[in-house]
């Protein structure tokens, strides 16, 4: 570490009191899968059940932050790991307020999976691989991807010229070519609601 970086987490309200006052249970929920999988659909579905019970989450996803905090990053193998990592480490920030992480991101390999959860730490780290065929992604493709990329268009692209490694051992893995999103959704919450429900007795 840098001599003349002094942190000051043990000077600030720590993650306990937070958890408390919001009465939940920080975690890291990490959505991954193929480009046009559903991982945002499903994220944004879940958020809107979570607020309903009272519950306080933020979404992190893809796009939105390639166009602001990662904007300088291309999607070479090194990029796409820096991405993951600072991805991580904000995630990491929103956690230790208390809040409850929707992560949307692609993160194709099982390294920078691993990489993520070393960083938010195993305990927290919820990894929910939407299992989706790639010819439904490409289908539901609205934002012409999978074309391009079959065209030559776009270099690296998961799925066509770049892979996609299956999670080594999820949370949860979402099968989400079914049509009945409804269901699919319920099924997370009743596997999420017992790692964030508020528990005081637990709170050491």
């Amino acid at each position: 570490m840098n001599n003349n970086i002094h942190t000051v987490f043990d000077k600030i309200k720590n993650r306990r009191d937070k958890e408390i006052y919001l009465k939940q249970r920080a975690k890291v929920i990490w959505f991954t899968g193929l480009s046009a999988s559903g991982k945002t659909t499903l994220a944004s579905m879940l958020e809107k059940k979570l607020f309903e019970l009272n519950y306080f989450c933020q979404i992190l996803d893809g796009d939105n932050v390639r166009s602001g905090i990662n904007k300088n990053l291309r999607f070479t193998n090194k990029d796409r790991t820096e991405n993951i990592r600072r991805i991580a480490e904000v995630s990491k920030l929103f956690m230790n307020c208390g809040i409850i992480l929707l992560c949307s991101f692609i993160s194709p390999t099982n390294q920078m999976r691993k990489m993520a959860k070393e960083i938010i730490g195993e305990d927290d780290f919820l990894e929910i691989f939407v299992d989706t065929p790639l010819e439904i992604c490409e289908q539901r493709d609205q934002k012409g991807l999978y074309k391009k990329a079959r065209a030559g268009e776009i270099k690296n692209f998961t799925g066509i010229s770049a892979p996609f490694e299956i999670p080594e051992n999820p949370f949860l893995r979402v099968d989400n070519s079914d049509p009945d999103i409804e269901n699919t959704v319920h099924k997370m919450l009743l596997k999420i609601l017992p790692e964030i429900v508020f528990d005081p007795t637990q709170i050491v």
